[in-house]
């Protein structure tokens, strides 16, 4: 077995940000996928285009500050932040050929057969179609556009980042003065405006072109004294990482919103332009933006295609998007009484978006307005953008309770949302913390206290999931609701530490990070292969969104060496090589990418027989046990236990979203030739209907016990 330094190597680790590419692939691989209905397709594409923004937004931007800054150390795959961007941009150039490719020789096709055209040039609409766009031009978007020329008196304006614009080059007419000489301008296309524009069309046909397009052929009429001798889009990638010093800002939140705009002022790491482009323009731009060739990418069709999302929203066409899933009531919850009443009876387990995101709501809800409730305490990440949750929150404030609300600043890309929340909560009364100095508050966890006739009383809710009433329907998340003592006692010690400097001696249940977590991951690996070594089974199965903490990938391989058995469901990033000799002969990998976004964090360890399961709000990354305030806590009660199981084995046996890390760091999906078909996700759904269906009496019980019964032909 090796022992040591030898599960240090960095060849037995692959790079986090290119192990970002191929999950991005992943994604992308459902927009190829021909079994997808099309404008599923389309929504993933779009997604991939999301994605890929925000990568190079931080992830990207990050590493160039290294570079800017001279930082050379390795990361744990032995790459230099340099080599780093010079592999990424390559993955990147690649991915980007693939989204073009799919859309143009796969999507666009078949939307065409399926009766919705879209015309990729202006110059392509017919007579009829190029009047309507004129006049909608005229009426709807003139009075939106500002053009912006470039001369001596007037600077290169702020691009923003992630805005669409049109450049152009512009010549004045005879008679003007200073003919002959090229002046540069550019317009924003609006934002507030629709992108996807529908034209006039005949035989039942829908005709799409996108709003830039239209622009672009009246671009003389933003610039009378003018001939365009050309215009083309473009699009810009700033920096978008926040340098918050949190030690010397005297006020976060202020300093977080002078921050937000300095995200429009940041370095330009990525521009997009037509593949078309003057090339005299695409000089200009390059200049003005002081950017590199290889942070240039040439685009073969619309730039951003995160409009996709759009079009996948475009009425008519239900034949080709799944039917939309309605979360199933909670079969515990399904009766007259309220939901303290409930939890008394026992711990109650609920799988999102399965299960209905409703009991959360109501459980925040019953507490704001129950007179016998003293006080609630909750931490918030992310929440909706009309969020019922901080509704009641508010409502329990002016009810005279006790509020207490951690809400967390530094939620990257919600820090704006979130410090009008945190705002709206001071003004009804609430006790609102703005995170703690140096971490991000992560965990997902609300305690409510109540007075009942034998004492005190502690609910307490626990999460891998924000408090997110939207995102609860398209992402897979699980959770607790217990009102055991030593579970609130625990709770309790969590807001304690939270609002204040109050750390228990001793905690009951519940392990926290930064302080606790990893010794306590890395305890529970090891306890595995001791029991491996005393003759028994070792086995690990562990769910997360990403794997990329050296020193958990370190015991996981000495697992493995010890003969452990560990199979990984590992959505995103995963550092982690499987196939090495006599390193990980035992591990496992896939990620499965579906309709839902896995999102759950479980983990099972069998412990000689007596298996354990934990749930927690925490991946396996330095990020989230060394940076961040995380929760796990222990799944005891059998029935749940049972449940939780089920959630992983059926994972474990998906073989039509999954995909299996090979040991040359790719992924590719399971042989299905010869097997039964497993979707966990479709499966997850035909079990919550049949659950939360009540019995049903008589003859016919057999029948109606069917989750999907098919139409048939009334012949």
């Amino acid at each position: 077995m090796a022992e040591g330094k030898e599960f240090q190597k960095s060849e037995y680790f692959q790079n986090r940000e290119l192990s970002w590419l191929q999950f991005n692939i992943r994604v992308l691989g459902e927009a190829r996928d021909k079994s997808n209905l099309l404008f599923e397709r389309l929504k993933f594409l779009s997604i991939t285009a999301s994605n890929l923004d925000e990568f190079v937004m931080v992830r990207v931007a990050s590493l160039k500050d290294m570079v800017h800054a001279d930082y050379t150390k390795k990361d744990i795959a032995g790459m230099t932040p340099r080599e780093q961007l010079e592999k990424i941009g390559e993955g990147m150039h690649q991915l980007v050929d693939t989204q073009y490719s799919t859309w143009n020789r796969s999507l666009l096709p078949l939307l065409k057969k399926e009766g919705l055209v879209f015309i990729p040039r202006h110059e392509l609409m017919d007579e009829e179609q190029k009047q309507f766009a004129d006049q909608f031009f005229e009426t709807s978007v003139y009075p939106v556009v500002t053009p912006m020329a470039v001369d001596s008196s007037r600077p290169f304006p702020l691009i923003r980042n992630k805005t669409l614009n049109i450049a152009a080059l512009l010549k004045k007419k005879k008679g003007s003065e200073g003919k002959g000489t090229l002046d540069f301008a550019t317009v924003q296309v609006p934002a507030v405006l629709p992108r996807i524009i529908e034209l006039p069309g005949k035989d039942g046909v829908r005709n799409v072109i996108l709003l830039e397009e239209i622009i672009e052929r009246n671009m003389s009429r933003l610039f009378l004294n003018y001939d365009i001798v050309c215009a083309h889009p473009y699009r810009i990638m700033r920096n978008a990482d926040l340098p918050i010093d949190e030690e010397e800002a005297e006020d976060l939140l202020k300093e977080i919103e002078r921050q937000l705009k300095r995200r429009q002022w940041g370095e330009v790491i990525r521009l997009e332009v037509e593949e078309s482009i003057d090339k005299r323009l695409l000089k200009i731009l390059k200049k003005e933006f002081v950017i590199r060739d290889e942070d240039i990418f040439t685009i073969n069709g619309p730039l951003d295609l995160t409009f996709l999302m759009k079009l996948y929203g475009i009425k008519g066409f239900d034949h080709l998007r799944q039917k939309p899933w309605v979360p199933q009531a909670v079969p515990e919850l399904a009766n007259e009484d309220d939901i303290f009443t409930n939890i008394k009876k026992g711990n109650i387990f609920l799988h999102h978006p399965y299960e209905s995101f409703d009991p959360v709501v109501d459980f925040v809800r019953r507490a704001a307005s129950d007179p016998q409730v003293l006080a609630i305490k909750q931490t918030l990440y992310r929440v909706s953008g009309n969020s019922p949750i901080v509704a009641a929150l508010a409502k329990a404030a002016e009810n005279g309770k006790q509020v207490s609300v951690l809400v967390e600043l530094k939620a990257r890309f919600d820090e704006e949302n979130n410090i009008i929340w945190a705002k709206k909560l001071e003004q009804a009364g609430c006790h609102v913390i703005y995170g703690l100095l140096g971490l991000k508050t992560h965990c997902k966890i609300c305690l409510v206290v109540r007075k009942e006739e034998e004492g005190i009383c502690r609910y307490v809710h626990m999460a891998t999931g924000n408090y997110n009433d939207s995102t609860a329907k398209l992402y897979t998340d699980t959770g607790i609701m217990t009102c055991d003592k030593a579970t609130g006692e625990d709770a309790s010690a969590v807001f304690n530490m939270l609002s204040g400097y109050s750390e228990p001696l001793v905690w009951n249940k519940l392990s926290l990070a930064p302080l606790w977590l990893k010794n306590r991951f890395v305890a529970l690996i090891e306890r595995e292969i001791k029991w491996v070594k005393k003759g028994h089974e070792g086995r690990i199965i562990a769910k997360m969104n990403s794997l990329c903490d050296p020193v958990i990938i370190q015991s996981l391989y000495k697992a493995s060496a010890a003969g452990v058995k560990i199979d990984l469901i590992v959505r995103g990033i995963c550092c982690l090589k499987v196939g090495i000799p006599g390193i990980s002969d035992t591990i496992s990998v896939r990620s499965i990418v579906g309709t839902f976004l896995e999102h759950s964090r479980i983990f099972y360890f069998e412990n000689g027989g007596d298996y354990e399961i934990y749930m927690g709000s925490a991946d396996w990354m330095p990020r989230n046990l060394d940076c961040r305030v995380e929760l796990l806590f222990p799944v005891e009660v059998q029935e749940n236990r049972e449940k939780v199981l089920h959630i992983l084995e059926v994972e474990l046996e998906d073989n039509v979203k999954a995909h299996v890390l090979l040991p040359d760091d790719t992924y590719e999906k399971p042989d299905k030739r010869g097997k039964i078909l497993v979707d966990s996700q479709s499966q997850f759904c035909e079990e919550a209907v049949k659950a939360a269906r009540p019995p049903v009496k008589g003859r016919n019980a057999a029948v109606t016990g069917r989750v999907f019964v098919p139409r048939e032909s009334p012949e």
